[in-house]
């Protein structure tokens, strides 16, 4: 309705004005539902532009205004200028049509189509399982992709990681002693090496292979890192998999130092006299970007922090096209990613084409007491164990439930909960309640079938405002991507459901007259499509049955 109300505006301006509008025109709908179904401020925002009281800019537009009455069926105006609509029945009722008709490709829209974007998330380097910390990271930058896809975007899902440095060497040490042991060598870890179960799995697979062929390699040899990062990743893709998560690319950061992009990037920064050595270290001049001090780039071991290899890295992602550059960084990052959108836009890039999405980290907790479960691998709980725990489903959706820059405390008791007070639960009894009811219905009126359904039996309250909501779901997606915040979503199922709800109580199908029978069933076809969409976007299951 919104581009429809929108062209009959803009044409009730130009009847008024004799010049077109050329502005936005905000449309929203009311909070207050006798205020009708949509409202716009237009006259307001006019009145310095017509030298007007709103309110009589809100007569002449309404007098000027040209709308079919199958969509519109009462414009009035409210306060100092509201002009509020009511939306006709029948034009509900052929929305309500459309729905079902598009079924798993409705609430797709074409906000972002055309543009290419690459969204950067999880990023552990290959030194260990994923952990609860790396969860909502990955939940979060997955469902983020799948709204922007919803609204037309070409999406790429990148995983950005280091398979070198002094981890990656402890790690490759921790496996060969590891493999030592298992030989009846007498020797010690590295310190600050990996004491993780999952280290001595990594070398019983390399005795299994080699016997005690390796004993002779020095613990620093290559074999033993690649080793443990073929292992490793291997176990990440197969934890990303059960949450349905699949990577398009995986990006490894010691290219750039191969291709001199990592060279290049402080050259260009010193011609732009941004960079300076002292003390023997590298620094960039923050300062000049309003931070109270300078920033080491190289050490002065002439090892480089972690932000030299980020600006190189953003400009490579800007360098291969994208119209948008997403990073999904824990709240550890809120200090130190701004150094590198100042470099990036100091050499010359748009850097509004790099959003960086912060979350707040999460705490395990089973009722409001800290929880630990099985910590086999380490001292730290995995993402497989959550699931095995909890399972996958409840683990994306708490994940994404909360704003991402709150703090979110993941109750392990409530997670396992099967009933109305399980968040997870509730959606999906709703969903699978719904295909009940109509499998039921299909027995009891087989006619509605094969016939065609008149809508207009949909006359109760409840059923026009459930109508009404169902309308809301595109939109919400279009919201929910925009400001990369996926628990608009799930607000939204969670008003689908409770309207859902309030429908079984007020409006009976099983025992009416197969016309109205006929119509209610329709309606809830529509219901149970905007659900298992949603939750497909959400990447939790819709069951049929529970």
């Amino acid at each position: 309705m919104k581009p429809y109300l929108t062209e009959i505006l803009n044409k009730a301006f130009t009847k008024i004005a004799g010049e077109p509008l050329n502005a936005p025109i905000n449309i929203e709908k009311p909070r207050d539902a006798s205020h009708g179904d949509a409202a716009t401020n237009l006259a307001m925002t006019l009145a310095g532009r017509l030298k007007k009281a709103p309110r009589k800019i809100a007569e002449e537009l309404v007098d000027a205004l040209e709308y079919d009455s199958t969509h519109i069926t009462d414009v009035e105006i409210a306060g100092p200028g509201f002009i509020n609509f009511r939306f006709a029945d029948g034009w509900l009722f052929n929305q309500l049509s459309d729905i079902i008709a598009s079924g798993s490709d409705y609430g797709k829209t074409d906000g972002a189509k055309g543009k290419k974007v690459l969204i950067e998330f999880v990023s552990a380097n290959p030194t260990g399982p994923l952990t609860v910390g790396h969860g909502r990271n990955a939940v979060l930058g997955d469902t983020i992709a799948r709204l922007l896809e919803w609204t037309g975007a070409d999406v790429q899902r990148e995983y950005y990681f280091n398979n070198a440095g002094r981890q990656m060497r402890l790690l490759g040490q921790s496996v060969y002693t590891r493999y030592a042991q298992q030989h009846g060598v007498d020797c010690e870890l590295p310190e600050g090496g990996y004491e993780g179960e999952y280290i001595g799995d990594i070398a019983a697979g390399l005795k299994e292979a080699y016997g005690d062929g390796l004993l002779q390699k020095e613990p620093t040899d290559a074999i033993f890192k690649e080793a443990a990062e073929s292992a490793i990743f291997d176990d990440i893709k197969k934890t990303l998999g059960r949450m349905q998560i699949e990577m398009d690319s995986y990006f490894n950061e010691h290219t750039l130092y191969e291709s001199g992009d990592i060279e290049s990037v402080v050259n260009r920064l010193r011609d732009k006299d941004l960079v300076y050595d002292a003390d023997g270290a590298v620094w960039f001049k923050t300062t000049e970007f309003g931070k109270e001090k300078d920033t080491v780039l190289i050490k002065s071991i002439g090892e480089p922090t972690y932000r030299l290899p980020d600006i190189a890295y953003h400009i490579n992602k800007l360098d291969r096209g994208y119209d948008l550059c997403i990073d999904i960084f824990g709240a550890d990052h809120i200090a130190t990613y701004p150094d590198v959108v100042s470099a990036v836009k100091a050499l010359g890039y748009d850097a509004d084409r790099i959003d960086v999405q912060v979350y707040q980290f999460v705490s395990i907790v089973k009722d409001g007491i800290p929880f630990k479960m099985s910590t086999r691998k380490a001292n730290f709980v995995t993402l497989d164990e959550l699931m095995d725990e909890v399972g996958s489903d409840v683990t994306r959706f708490f994940f994404l439930m909360r704003t991402p820059g709150t703090h979110l405390e993941f109750d392990i008791a409530e997670a396992k909960e099967a009933g109305e007070k399980n968040p997870v639960y509730y959606l999906q009894y709703a969903h699978a309640r719904i295909q009940s009811i109509l499998r039921k219905a299909a027995e009891e009126y087989p006619e509605i079938l094969t016939q065609d359904t008149d809508l207009s039996n949909l006359t109760h309250e409840t059923e026009i405002n459930l109508i009404k909501l169902l309308l809301q779901f595109p939109e919400t997606n279009e919201t929910a991507a925009k400001h990369r915040e996926p628990h608009r979503l799930i607000a939204y199922l969670n008003d689908i459901a409770a309207q859902f709800h309030k429908f079984y109580h007020d409006c009976r199908i099983l025992g009416e007259p197969a016309n109205v029978a006929s119509a209610r069933t329709s309606l809830l076809k529509a219901v149970v499509t905007v659900m298992a969409n949603g939750l497909t976007i959400l990447g939790i299951s819709a069951p049929d049955k529970m």
